[in-house]
């Protein structure tokens, strides 16, 4: 057996001491268990910095219940029409609100649903302050109309609450601010209202001035007088035309007898009379007895002489008696017929009746001439003032129209009350929360679960770091 002294172990190479700095830096072997210890302090440390502040949240944080609401954008437009009696028709048409693609609707009902003046209104409505009632948290979803904002609460039925204060504080204001503008859209149409009503007012303040100056009281009035006088005008050619031809008949009449309608007239009067009719026959009976005593006597004789006075003296009698009934002078009765009997009678009354209707016709003619020139003056006068109403009652009508389309367009717009703020819905109601939104303890451990794998993950490239860097640091050999 062969022993080995001290003097020669002290020939033996020694294991040279690893430097501290490098056993931080590149650690130990894989095999190394002495570093243990320092490990499993330093995850149980790094274990209770996870732990230890995620299990106190968990146990003293408050619970957090979230109620979540829906609204939505209806896409289609509106129109309304109404017909006025007298006017015409008023129409509107609302676009949609999504036609525009400058204004987005729903972004500005995400803003106005945060706004100060909503979020204050809601906490005032149920009697907190603005802090304790938070802020919404508010979430549009793409290509859509909706509307998503949740609010939180202590409790369920905290949090359902403030959603519906939300709500009813952001309808609230909507309500409020479409009056705003329909009242700002009235109260601007207002004075253009006031302008038209008073030149509706002057016009017909002008009109009434003319009709009474002028007595005119319409344009439709001056052509009524003006279609009588055309009327007027060929009626009296007709007349006329009558005239001519009834004053050629009488002269026709008075031709074949010989003798004019006056004188017809009075034959056909004076033979009516019984006694001047006897006296003819006691002429023509005295004539007879004086043509006897000529045939018997001579001329001389006192017989053929009383005869002849007795003829004369009838004759005499009847000429006073004709001229009494006629009223013609003797000279006129000396060529009236004296014998109107059968056929010539009956011409002399058709002569008669023609002249009677001939002098009718020419009265009624002169009649109408002067009517027809007192007309003529009348439609000269009143020629200008129907110019100027004529002018005057078109302007009046401009204006009324005018004035009417404006009271429409104002009425119309009163309806259309989604102009600017369209309709909005609510899809969902606030929601009564089941479960608390916070603090969430699933998430919390698996956060505290994936800190610890991280931290156990680290401690093993820890471990692990020698062979690791050695394998890198290791040149390879050449041949």
């Amino acid at each position: 057996m062969t022993s080995i002294t001290a003097t020669d172990q002290s020939v033996l190479p020694t294991k040279p001491k690893r430097g501290f700095a490098r056993r931080i830096l590149m650690g130990g072997g894989l095999g190394d268990w002495k570093r243990m210890p320092r490990y499993a302090a330093t995850a149980v440390l790094g274990a209770t910095l996870i732990w230890a502040p995620l299990v106190g949240y968990l146990k003293t944080a408050p619970l957090s219940y979230r109620s979540t609401t829906s609204l939505i954008l209806p896409g289609s437009g509106a129109s309304a029409s109404m017909n006025l009696n007298g006017i015409g028709q008023a129409s509107s048409y609302a676009n949609s609100a999504f036609a525009s693609n400058a204004v987005s609707p729903t972004e500005t009902y995400k803003r106005l649903l945060g706004a100060d003046r909503i979020v204050d209104a809601a906490a005032f409505s149920l009697g907190i302050s603005r802090s304790e009632l938070g802020a919404p948290r508010i979430r549009l979803v793409d290509q859509t109309s909706l509307i998503h904002f949740e609010m939180t609460g202590g409790s369920p039925a905290e949090a359902q609450a403030r959603g519906n204060a939300l709500l009813q504080a952001f309808f609230a204001e909507v309500d409020a601010l479409r009056a705003d503008e329909v009242s700002t859209r009235e109260d601007s149409g207002t004075e253009a209202l006031t302008e038209y009503r008073e030149a509706v007012s002057q016009t017909r303040a002008r009109i009434e001035a003319l009709q009474t100056t002028s007595g005119l009281m319409s344009v439709e009035q001056y052509d009524t007088l003006l279609d009588r006088h055309l009327t007027l005008e060929a009626l009296i050619l007709d007349r006329m035309a009558g005239v001519a031809e009834r004053r050629a008949s009488v002269a026709a009449l008075e031709m074949q007898l010989g003798l004019n309608a006056e004188a017809a007239a009075a034959t056909l009067k004076l033979f009516a009379d019984s006694g001047y009719l006897t006296l003819l026959d006691e002429i023509g009976d005295l004539e007879v007895a004086l043509s006897d005593a000529n045939s018997l006597y001579g001329p001389r004789h006192p017989k053929v002489e009383a005869a002849r006075y007795a003829r004369d003296e009838a004759a005499a009698t009847a000429l006073r008696l004709a001229v009494q009934v006629t009223g013609l002078d003797r000279a006129t009765i000396g060529s009236l017929d004296i014998a109107p009997q059968g056929a010539r009678a009956e011409l002399l009354s058709e002569l008669v009746r023609k002249q009677v209707e001939l002098n009718a016709a020419e009265e009624e003619c002169e009649t109408l001439k002067a009517q027809l020139v007192d007309g003529q003056q009348e439609l000269d006068r009143l020629a200008p003032a129907a110019a100027e109403m004529q002018d005057l009652e078109r302007d009046f009508s401009v204006s009324e129209a005018v004035f009417a389309s404006a009271i429409a367009r104002t009425e119309s717009s009163k309806s259309d009350v989604y102009a600017s703020y369209p309709l909005v819905q609510v899809l969902e109601d606030p929601s009564l929360p089941e479960r608390p939104a916070s603090p969430n303890r699933k998430i919390a451990i698996a956060a505290g679960i994936a800190a610890t794998l991280m931290m156990l993950i680290g401690l093993s490239l820890g471990w692990i770091r020698n062979a690791l860097l050695s394998r890198l640091l290791v040149k390879p050999k050449a041949d």
